[in-house]
Protein backbone atom coordinates (compact mmCIF):
# COMPACT_ATOMS: atom_id res chain seq x y z
CA UNK A 1 0.00 0.00 0.00
CA UNK A 2 2.74 2.53 -0.09
CA UNK A 3 3.52 2.79 -4.26
CA UNK A 4 0.56 5.24 -5.58
CA UNK A 5 1.04 6.23 -9.47
CA UNK A 6 -0.03 9.59 -10.88
CA UNK A 7 0.51 11.57 -14.26
CA UNK A 8 3.55 12.80 -14.06
CA UNK A 9 2.88 15.58 -16.85
CA UNK A 10 -0.20 17.18 -15.13
CA UNK A 11 -1.14 19.12 -11.78
CA UNK A 12 0.53 22.76 -10.34
CA UNK A 13 3.45 23.20 -11.33
CA UNK A 14 5.25 23.99 -7.60
CA UNK A 15 9.00 23.28 -8.90
CA UNK A 16 11.08 23.88 -12.49
CA UNK A 17 14.08 21.01 -11.62
CA UNK A 18 14.63 18.66 -10.09
CA UNK A 19 17.01 20.04 -7.63
CA UNK A 20 14.33 22.46 -5.77
CA UNK A 21 11.24 19.35 -6.09
CA UNK A 22 11.73 17.82 -2.80
CA UNK A 23 11.82 21.12 -0.69
CA UNK A 24 8.89 22.64 -2.88
CA UNK A 25 6.46 19.39 -2.63
CA UNK A 26 7.71 19.56 1.50
CA UNK A 27 6.92 23.34 1.52
CA UNK A 28 3.50 22.81 -0.45
CA UNK A 29 2.39 20.08 1.52
CA UNK A 30 3.24 21.89 5.17
CA UNK A 31 1.14 24.75 3.62
CA UNK A 32 -1.99 23.11 2.61
CA UNK A 33 -2.26 19.97 4.95
CA UNK A 34 -2.53 20.26 8.71
CA UNK A 35 -1.50 17.02 10.67
CA UNK A 36 1.75 16.09 9.62
CA UNK A 37 4.82 15.90 11.63
CA UNK A 38 8.34 15.25 11.21
CA UNK A 39 7.69 15.42 7.39
CA UNK A 40 10.77 14.05 5.25
CA UNK A 41 10.20 14.40 1.36
CA UNK A 42 12.42 13.50 -1.22
CA UNK A 43 12.32 13.41 -5.18
CA UNK A 44 14.24 11.16 -7.54
CA UNK A 45 13.04 11.51 -11.55
CA UNK A 46 9.19 11.87 -10.99
CA UNK A 47 9.05 9.50 -7.69
CA UNK A 48 8.53 11.12 -4.23
CA UNK A 49 9.36 9.36 -0.88
CA UNK A 50 7.05 10.64 1.78
CA UNK A 51 8.04 10.11 5.05
CA UNK A 52 6.76 11.04 8.39
CA UNK A 53 3.95 10.98 10.91
CA UNK A 54 0.17 11.77 9.82
CA UNK A 55 -2.66 12.90 12.66
CA UNK A 56 -4.74 10.38 10.84
CA UNK A 57 -5.42 8.54 8.09
CA UNK A 58 -7.18 10.92 6.19
CA UNK A 59 -4.72 13.20 6.49
CA UNK A 60 -1.99 10.71 5.11
CA UNK A 61 -4.63 10.54 2.09
CA UNK A 62 -4.98 14.14 1.46
CA UNK A 63 -1.20 14.10 1.80
CA UNK A 64 -0.52 11.58 -0.78
CA UNK A 65 -3.50 13.12 -3.19
CA UNK A 66 -1.70 16.49 -2.78
CA UNK A 67 1.59 15.48 -3.93
CA UNK A 68 0.36 13.00 -6.76
CA UNK A 69 -1.81 16.14 -8.52
CA UNK A 70 1.75 17.99 -8.43
CA UNK A 71 3.14 18.55 -12.54
CA UNK A 72 6.11 16.50 -12.64
CA UNK A 73 5.27 13.75 -9.51
CA UNK A 74 4.53 10.31 -11.35
CA UNK A 75 4.89 8.01 -8.23
CA UNK A 76 4.56 8.08 -4.64
CA UNK A 77 5.89 5.95 -1.88
CA UNK A 78 4.78 6.34 1.13
CA UNK A 79 5.54 3.27 3.44
CA UNK A 80 7.34 5.74 6.06
CA UNK A 81 4.21 7.79 5.97
CA UNK A 82 2.73 7.10 8.86
CA UNK A 83 -1.36 7.37 10.72
CA UNK A 84 -2.64 5.72 13.79
CA UNK A 85 -5.24 3.06 13.62
CA UNK A 86 -8.44 4.61 13.75
CA UNK A 87 -9.85 4.16 16.80
CA UNK A 88 -13.36 2.04 16.81
CA UNK A 89 -15.38 4.68 18.60
CA UNK A 90 -14.55 7.28 16.07
CA UNK A 91 -16.46 6.41 12.64
CA UNK A 92 -13.77 6.72 9.78
CA UNK A 93 -14.62 8.80 6.75
CA UNK A 94 -15.68 6.61 3.88
CA UNK A 95 -14.06 8.22 0.53
CA UNK A 96 -13.05 6.64 -2.71
CA UNK A 97 -9.67 7.84 -4.88
CA UNK A 98 -11.51 8.64 -8.20
CA UNK A 99 -9.40 9.57 -11.29
CA UNK A 100 -10.44 12.38 -13.40
CA UNK A 101 -11.23 11.36 -17.59
CA UNK A 102 -11.57 13.18 -20.27
CA UNK A 103 -15.04 14.86 -20.71
CA UNK A 104 -15.61 15.12 -16.78
CA UNK A 105 -17.49 17.75 -14.71
CA UNK A 106 -17.79 17.67 -11.09
CA UNK A 107 -21.38 18.02 -11.47
CA UNK A 108 -21.01 14.83 -14.07
CA UNK A 109 -19.53 13.37 -11.29
CA UNK A 110 -21.58 13.98 -8.44
CA UNK A 111 -24.51 12.10 -10.46
CA UNK A 112 -23.10 9.20 -11.09
CA UNK A 113 -22.06 8.83 -7.11
CA UNK A 114 -25.08 10.72 -5.52
CA UNK A 115 -27.60 11.36 -8.42
CA UNK A 116 -27.68 14.72 -8.58
CA UNK A 117 -25.39 17.11 -10.42
CA UNK A 118 -26.06 20.04 -8.24
CA UNK A 119 -24.10 17.96 -5.81
CA UNK A 120 -20.62 18.86 -7.08
CA UNK A 121 -19.83 21.40 -4.48
CA UNK A 122 -19.15 17.98 -1.98
CA UNK A 123 -17.32 16.86 -4.06
CA UNK A 124 -15.33 20.30 -4.72
CA UNK A 125 -15.11 20.86 -0.37
CA UNK A 126 -13.55 17.36 0.10
CA UNK A 127 -10.80 18.63 -2.36
CA UNK A 128 -10.33 22.10 -1.94
CA UNK A 129 -6.88 21.40 -1.42
CA UNK A 130 -5.97 19.89 -5.19
CA UNK A 131 -8.97 22.12 -6.74
CA UNK A 132 -8.96 25.75 -6.88
CA UNK A 133 -11.93 26.06 -9.51
CA UNK A 134 -14.39 23.53 -9.39
CA UNK A 135 -14.45 24.37 -13.55
CA UNK A 136 -10.87 23.59 -13.56
CA UNK A 137 -10.28 19.75 -13.53
CA UNK A 138 -8.28 17.79 -15.76
CA UNK A 139 -7.50 13.64 -17.13
CA UNK A 140 -5.32 11.89 -14.60
CA UNK A 141 -5.83 14.56 -11.57
CA UNK A 142 -7.17 12.41 -8.53
CA UNK A 143 -9.55 13.09 -6.08
CA UNK A 144 -11.46 11.79 -3.29
CA UNK A 145 -15.35 11.08 -3.56
CA UNK A 146 -16.85 11.21 0.21
CA UNK A 147 -19.31 8.14 0.54
CA UNK A 148 -22.41 8.15 2.51
CA UNK A 149 -23.18 5.32 4.64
Amino acid sequence: MGLFDFVKDVGRQIFDTDAEAADNIKQHLEIKTHGLSNLEVAFDDGTVTLCGDCASPAVREQAILITGNIQGVEKIVADDLRAPEPKPEEPEEKAEVYEIVSGDTLGAIAKRYYGKASMYTKIFEANRDIIEDPNKIYPGQKIRIPLDD
